[in-house]
């Protein structure tokens, strides 16, 4: 009987990975893996609604070294197909693809019938409205051949005498429309004027609406707040997958990427602008306004995004002593990043601190505001890189730690991103060892009949394994299995032990879910390096204990505070004191874009905050190594 051989396909950016028959489509092990592509016309070739994006030969994240060519290649009818789409050689259809090796596929958003789980929602919070953009209603006599004046000066003279504004400026291509403007209008036009020093737009008659965009731009996920700038509310929300992933997991990988090919730095700066204005198309759909009907945009996100949307290099953020090219904040016009809104709209990128302390982690800071409080706050963004800020309005200081991508979902066995169909939490019984689980689309902790079996396991649910899995005595303080107790749960699989958190019944795999030894070491190495960091941060200013702690970040708004606590991935603190605040980072954006007082505190705040560099304390690595083993209750 032949060898069946099999090969490892990951997909992304969900994560569901597995390893699949040689020879069969990239269709084919989709359905098997539960991973849910479009394919409208079976399979056929013919729709071109399955197209993927194939990665490099090499992903060392992933286990995949590889220079043999991992799929099949393209006939005739799928080239033309992909050709007809306006796709080039790095795409191909699922349908027609054969595994031949390892491979890495990326899968866009129009490709996804399922769409992936991005929780980045927002906050109430109480805003002072003082937007950048002012909107000024004029009627204005026109010119006549005793007065032939410029349309220009006419309008700025115009805008002087109702409102008092001097020494105004018009951006270029206002100019062009405006002679036109004036007169379809019969000289009565509503005036957006930027920081009341340039013209931005000219409507004809009264306009009563303004709106502006926020955006946070992480290393996995971009979301985007569209706001009313005249209430400062909220009227749409949309996230979706950041495309980059295709080119690496983490900041790293993507660092690297630009320094390893000719074009990286441009095919990284392309993907995103490309996201964002997905996203904008998608968020102005939602409340039927025009892409142009967008004035002003506030960006912020950590400063390898950062640089990649400006077009920066990032070598030099990898590189000793890590320092960006740039701290201050920048308003730049949006026709300058390619950005589809007005294009006179300005945009405003907030500041960064350092190489790996982003603008994302200074919105969390003016979200939260932990110069104005007394109480000694840790605010932790959770993520494949952690961000840590501690302090109170005496003194703050920052770090950032590599965590790595377990909470991702990354090197975890059946690790996924938060997506239909993951297991999000899991409780352990401390007698029977009997394990109950939720899935992301489930409304309860109910398995089968309801109607979405399990696929995965993604951040939240592997910290809520671990933690129940050390409360039951199933691992020990060390990370060790417990292999004397008596459930058929525990299993071993080529000779290391796995416990497993669903029965292959209750999975749309066809095979169980477990949490391997490998799983456990994922967790203590990334839960060990934000405890030591935390630990660190504290030595400076001089503390022994928390009064908060703050989780923010979309993942520290899922995951169980208790669990977080009793696996050790930050110091002890009284629970009633530690909370999440959701999407912070995205909120400073949102604050920034409705209060221009804001942005002037975020300069400041750059200025105050001390940054620690982790990696030459030289009491981080015994710190780290003592924060493996999980605490004693």
């Amino acid at each position: 009987m032949a060898k069946v051989i099999k090969h490892r396909l990951t997909f992304q950016p969900s994560g569901r990975r597995g390893y699949i028959e040689e020879g069969k489509t990239l269709l084919e092990a989709a359905q098997e893996l539960g991973e849910e592509l479009e394919s409208v016309c079976g399979g056929k070739l013919v729709c071109g609604k399955c197209a993927v994006k194939i990665g490099e030969t090499s992903f060392a994240d992933y286990g995949i070294e590889s220079n043999k060519q991992p799929l099949s290649p393209p006939t005739e009818e799928e080239m033309e197909s992909l050709l007809q789409r306006g796709l080039d050689d790095k795409y191909r259809l699922a349908c027609g693809a054969r595994l031949c090796g390892d491979v890495v596929v990326f899968v866009p958003e129009e490709t996804r019938r399922a769409k992936q789980i991005i929780r980045k929602s927002t906050m109430e919070r109480a805003i002072a409205v003082e937007p950048a953009i002012k909107r000024y209603y004029v009627e204005l006599s026109p010119p006549t051949l005793d007065n032939p004046i410029a349309d220009s000066e006419l309008l700025i003279a115009g805008l002087e005498h109702s409102f008092g504004l001097k020494d105004l400026s018009i951006d270029y291509p206002v100019l062009k429309e405006l002679s036109d403007c004036l007169r379809t209008s019969k000289w009565k036009v509503t005036v957006t004027v930027w920081m009341n020093r340039e013209i931005i737009k000219v409507e004809p008659g009264y306009v009563d609406k303004s709106y502006g965009l926020a955006i946070d731009i992480g290393t996995t996920t971009v979301a985007g707040y569209l706001c009313d700038l005249e209430t400062g509310k909220v009227l749409a929300t949309e996230g979706i997958m950041n495309p980059q992933v295709a080119y690496g997991e983490d900041v790293m990988s993507r660092i690297t990427y630009t320094m390893m090919n000719s074009d990286g730095l441009a095919t990284l700066n392309t993907t995103i602008v490309e996201a964002i204005n997905t996203l904008i198309v998608n968020l102005t759909g939602q409340v039927e306004i025009k892409l142009e009907d967008i004035s002003e945009v506030t960006i912020v996100g950590n400063t390898t995004m950062h640089h990649i949307l400006l077009n920066i290099c990032p070598e030099y953020l990898a590189k000793i002593p890590f320092a960006p090219t740039i701290n201050s904040s920048l308003d730049i016009k949006s026709r300058e990043l390619g950005i589809g809104v007005s294009k006179s709209a300005n945009v405003h990128i907030l500041p960064v601190k350092a190489g790996f302390l982003g603008a994302d982690t200074i919105g969390v800071l003016i979200a939260e505001e932990p110069y104005n409080q007394d109480e000694m706050m840790l605010i932790i963004d959770i993520g494949t890189n952690g961000e840590l800020v501690l302090g109170s309005r005496e003194k703050l200081v920052s770090a950032s730690c590599a965590m790595g991508p377990a909470f991702e979902g990354a090197h975890i066995k059946f690790g996924m991103r938060a997506a239909l169909g993951a297991i999000e939490h899991v409780a352990i019984d401390k007698k029977s060892l009997e394990v109950r689980f939720k899935v992301i689309g489930n409304e309860g902790w109910d398995i089968p009949p309801s109607p979405i079996k399990a696929v995965g396991i993604c951040g939240s649910g592997i910290i809520d394994a671990v933690a129940e899995m050390v409360k039951a005595s199933i691992i020990d303080r060390s990370g060790r299995f417990n292999t004397k107790i008596d459930s058929n749960r525990l299993v071993n699989t080529n000779g290391s032990p796995e416990f497993i958190i669903a029965w292959a019944n209750e999975t749309s795999l066809g095979q169980d879910i477990t949490v391997s030894t490998g799983d456990v070491r994922e967790v203590q190495l990334a839960k060990a390096a934000m405890y030591a960091g935390s630990r660190i941060l504290m030595s400076k200013l001089g503390v022994t204990r928390l009064d908060k702690v703050v989780l923010a970040g979309a993942f520290g708004s899922y995951v169980s505070k208790e669990n977080a606590l009793a696996i050790g991935l930050f110091p002890k603190c009284e629970l009633e004191k530690v909370y999440s605040v959701g999407n912070a980072a995205g909120d400073g954006a949102r604050i920034a874009l409705i209060n221009i007082d804001k942005r002037q505190e975020a300069e400041d705040v750059v200025k105050k905050v001390e940054y620690v560099e982790l990696s030459i304390e030289p009491n981080f690595q015994n710190l780290f190594i003592e924060a493996l083993p999980f605490p004693i209750d």
